[in-house]
């Protein structure tokens, strides 16, 4: 079961109240107790300049559970591949976080603080290996009951980052509730869309979250090796 931190002593801003791109506050930290108390409101942390901003866009994306999209291609792809959890967290947030990306936002500092959240149980990594066992592609983010909210991913082989993708949906799924359970992915993009994303309001968002909130996260009881 995730250790809960001690609270954070910085007040979450409301997300009913941002800026045009979402942005609802800068400043605070980065630590574990910071962090879980903006996912749980529905905002999530991502750097602005040199500080930390907070964020709770509208449209917000999500992935349905129950929606995902697999093409015959994908398919065929899944059978090159196996899939595990937390075998190699720091691994797929490094991949995620390589400076030569195009739109990079992962800092030093926000590796430490995901890295931290993973060792208090809170963050997870969905992991894509190749027949020749070397990490082909993956996704990190963070489980808080019933949501998911999906952070990055990467691919080092075709189809690798999708499949991860499919693979979280899966086994959110498996756990049961799966109409109540909450794949965010934050914004849309139209690879993302391909796979079944879908835009919501901020309101909806909200009150799916805190459907969401209540339910047992699958993470809690899976363990680490190959998905079932």
């Amino acid at each position: 079961m995730p250790v809960e931190p001690p609270p954070s002593p910085w007040r979450i801003p409301t997300p009913r109240r941002t800026s045009a791109e979402g942005l609802v506050g800068v400043g605070a930290d980065l630590a574990p107790g910071t962090m879980l108390a903006a996912y749980r409101a529905g905002v999530f942390p991502m750097p602005v300049q040199n500080v930390i901003g907070w964020f709770s866009p509208s449209p917000r994306a999500v992935l349905p559970v129950d929606g995902v999209h697999v093409s015959r291609s994908l398919a065929r792809s899944r059978r090159r591949f196996q899939v595990r959890t937390d075998t190699a967290f720091g691994e797929v947030v490094s991949a995620c976080g390589e400076p030569t990306r195009p739109g990079g936002w992962i800092t030093a500092g926000m590796v430490a603080a995901y890295g931290e959240l993973h060792e208090l149980g809170w963050a997870h990594s969905v992991e894509v290996w190749s027949q020749d066992d070397h990490l082909a592609g993956g996704l990190f983010g963070i489980a808080v009951g019933g949501l998911f909210a999906a952070e990055s991913k990467f691919h080092r082989d075709t189809d690798a980052s999708k499949v991860a993708v499919v693979a979280l949906a899966e086994l959110l799924a498996a756990a049961g509730n799966g109409s109540d359970r909450l794949i965010d992915v934050q914004w849309s993009s139209p690879h993302l869309a391909s796979l079944g994303v879908v835009e919501i309001s901020r309101t909806v968002y909200l009150r799916r979250l805190a459907t969401a909130l209540d339910l047992p996260s699958p993470f809690d009881r899976t363990r680490r090796g190959p998905a079932q």
